[in-house]
């Protein structure tokens, strides 16, 4: 019977390397400095953060650099204002939310 040896990505010298750097400057372009050092992809470092417990993802945002909500969201916030339930009204779009939302805001 053999056994097969499984081909380690990372050594522990790595690992402590990478999460050292990453905990130190948590940015996208840590993450581009090391997967360029260690000749790994982008995909692969982050990845490796994730399993190992530190990365941390940049929240999304709009092109105007507001943060993301989704339309859900603003139908509670006008249901919580108006103290009613409005089942359809997520089907308004986002837009006309928003100008409902800050109207009765």
């Amino acid at each position: 019977m053999t056994t097969t040896v499984k081909a380690v990505n990372y050594t522990d010298e790595m690992v402590d390397a990478m999460v050292a750097d990453y905990t130190g400057n948590p940015t996208k372009d840590t993450v581009v400095k090391l997967a360029s050092k260690m000749g790994k992809t982008t995909r692969s470092i982050v990845a490796k953060l994730v399993r190992e417990g530190v990365y941390i993802a940049t929240p999304r945002v709009t092109k105007t650099g507001a943060p993301v909500i989704r339309k859900a969201e603003l139908v509670t916030q006008i249901e919580d204002k108006l103290g009613v339930q409005l089942s359809t009204l997520e089907k308004a779009s986002k837009a006309d939310l928003e100008k409902l939302l800050a109207v009765i805001a």
